[in-house]
């Protein structure tokens, strides 16, 4: 049990029973636990102004057999996305620049690009056209990506829907799915713990599944197409600039390849618009 417990669980329990030095790494920690997974024991050291054997009887304290296996759980949990591990001492010290923040939303958007090609996209296009209902979902942070993308689509296609809608279970959803369907799910981090169970209901239902998710996501078995969008940040909270990017992408590609019925949909749509006076 000692060894599944979370780092900042161990660090709290212990806190108030160090030794001062030790309590002090402790406290710069309890605000930073994600620095441990970046740093060596002497920089750590260096950082909370204590010595590396401080350093080293702390990493004990807390049930560690060496510093290498807490920064290896620190490094784990920091990749399930919990904004808490992505906070350093840097942002403590004060706002980061706009470039900093510019440059990382430009190296996300080429990494994320580069694993795109154009095959892919003809034959995605090919998919939502030829699906007999389209099925978007997204939990957390991707719920609202989900609901852009459908509202964007909207403008092109009628049977698409975003699930679940306030106050509705998936099941209420799923139990419709066809083999003639398309599914898109979001999936970034921090994911549902019932994402894997999602997507095995999808797959025995056979419909077709597009996966949008983050560059630390595992293989998704059941994906024809799995769309990694990198969300590495300057900040605490992960960058979304590329995961709007290929939204964008998918929307505009959908929209030009619907043609003259695409158009006639987008005029009946402007029109109303117009007769209802709500823009």
């Amino acid at each position: 049990m000692e060894n599944s417990k979370p780092f900042t669980n161990r660090l709290n329990e212990k806190l108030e029973t160090l030794h001062p030095a030790e309590k002090r790494l402790g406290l710069f920690l309890r605000d930073f636990p994600g620095e441990l997974a970046s740093y060596s024991v002497a920089e750590l050291a260096d950082l909370a102004e204590v010595s590396k054997a401080t350093v080293s009887r702390f990493i004990r304290r807390l049930g560690y057999a060496s510093y290498e296996e807490a920064r290896h759980q620190v490094r784990a949990e920091r990749e399930t996305g919990s904004r808490f591990y992505l906070s350093s001492r840097e942002q403590g010290e004060g706002p980061r620049s706009m470039s900093k923040h510019f440059n990382q939303g430009i190296r996300n958007l080429e990494r994320t690009f580069a694993g795109l090609d154009e095959q892919t996209l003809t034959d995605m296009t090919a998919a939502f056209f030829g699906a007999r209902k389209i099925w978007v979902l997204g939990f957390r942070a991707s719920r609202p990506l989900a609901a852009y993308l459908t509202w964007q689509l909207l403008q092109v296609f009628e049977n698409i829907t975003d699930i679940p809608g306030q106050g509705e279970t998936l099941g209420e959803h799923l139990i419709s799915l066809d083999p003639g369907d398309l599914v898109v799910m979001f999936g970034l981090r921090r994911r549902v713990a019932i994402q894997e169970k999602i997507t095995r209901a999808v797959a025995a239902k056979g419909a077709t599944l597009l996966y949008i998710t983050d560059e630390g996501a595992p293989d998704e078995p059941a994906a024809r197409w799995q769309v990694r969008c990198h969300t590495a940040t300057a900040g605490s909270l992960f960058n979304h600039v590329a995961v709007m990017a290929v939204c964008h992408l998918i929307a505009d590609r959908l929209i030009e390849a619907s043609g003259r019925e695409g158009l006639s949909r987008l005029r009946g749509i402007e029109s109303l618009n117009t007769s209802f006076a709500e823009l």
